[in-house]
């Protein structure tokens, strides 16, 4: 895993090639139940046992998600014994879900009510 340092400038202009795998990528996010299985990796290892528990989904259903999670290297797998344990396949995954949920948090905020303006009585007029 490269170091920081040894990382590109985000700022430098973005290829086509390079567009189109990051887009490919990207779809690890776009369904809920990988981003729940995700997010359960962000405290750890976990067999798909635990995973499927802790998101709601059956065992088939997880495993297909993580091998999906798996092939775009947002996870990775240890084996050990009858069981495979996931874990989320460096920092920069738990870095994405991080700012995926604030930007979420940001544009979906709650609006706060406008303050109720004070009730202003018309003076009594003066018989």
């Amino acid at each position: 895993m490269p170091h920081p340092a040894e990382h590109s400038s985000p700022a430098r202009p973005l290829t086509a090639d390079e567009a189109e795998t990051l887009a490919e990528s990207m779809r690890a996010f776009a369904a809920g139940s990988r981003i729940r299985l995700l997010w359960a990796l962000l405290q750890g290892e976990r067999t798909v046992e635990q995973l499927a528990e802790l998101t709601g989904l059956g065992v088939s259903g997880a495993s297909h998600q993580l091998r999906m999670l798996r092939q775009l290297r947002f996870v990775a797998v240890r084996r050990s014994g009858r069981h495979a344990w996931y874990r989320l396949h460096d920092e920069h995954v738990g870095h994405l879900l991080a700012a995926i949920r604030h930007h979420h948090e940001h544009i979906d905020a709650p609006v706060a009510p406008a303050p109720a303006a004070p009730h202003v009585t018309a003076p009594a007029a003066s018989a």
